[in-house]
């Protein structure tokens, strides 16, 4: 696995996954994308010859400065639950999540993952309007396939945002999930 198409192909390979992905289509939220653990655990599983394994949360990412309340969130979860019962939904618009982050106001959904503390994790799919994946990856594959867990320049240059990196890769413990996975620290050093 080297490229993102790779990936793509995994993914429309992956039942499951494709009928989060149009169900989340279907809904026509603006730049709207399924981000985060929904990409990166399958990848990390797929190399580590690991089938499908429940998620915690599903990801769903969108962009809509026009509607900034939480409760919209909140109702499109339920919309998302009566199209996929059963799944963990986590709806989240982006353009009122810079409150949440202490960051300055994001320009787009692409902004704001790229924005994510982890490179392998600032990662999301969506089906375009003519059903094919798409790919986001603001910080590039190479971490994801390399299963290479660094922080992203935004937590890297500052001491709280590596704080909070740090404070996620312990309670992640990826590198016991997966033990292929190299978590790096603020200095370019392999942590065990």
């Amino acid at each position: 696995m080297k490229f993102e198409r790779d990936i793509l192909q995994m993914i429309e390979k992956d039942p499951w996954m494709m009928n989060i992905l149009k169900a989340t289509a279907e809904l026509d939220l603006p730049d709207c994308w399924v981000c985060a653990g929904f990409v990166r655990n399958k990848v990390w599983n797929h190399l580590h010859g690991r089938g499908w394994e429940p998620m915690n949360d599903i990801d769903v990412v969108y962009y809509d400065n026009s509607d900034t309340d939480e409760k919209t969130e909140k109702k499109i979860e339920l919309q998302l639950l009566k199209s996929v019962p059963n799944a963990p939904w986590s709806v989240k618009n982006q353009a009122r999540m810079h409150e949440v982050n202490g960051d300055e106001p994001y320009a787009s959904t692409a902004d704001a993952i790229s924005k994510f503390p982890e490179t392998a994790t600032s990662v999301a799919v969506r089906m375009n309007d003519s059903q094919a994946l798409q790919l986001l990856a603001p910080w590039g594959i190479k971490d994801l396939v390399n299963l290479e867990v660094r922080p992203t320049p935004h937590f890297k240059e500052t001491p709280h945002g590596y704080t909070v990196y740090e404070k996620r890769i312990q309670e992640k413990g990826w590198n016991k999930k997966w033990p292929m996975v190299k978590v790096f620290s603020r200095g370019g050093t392999v942590n065990d």
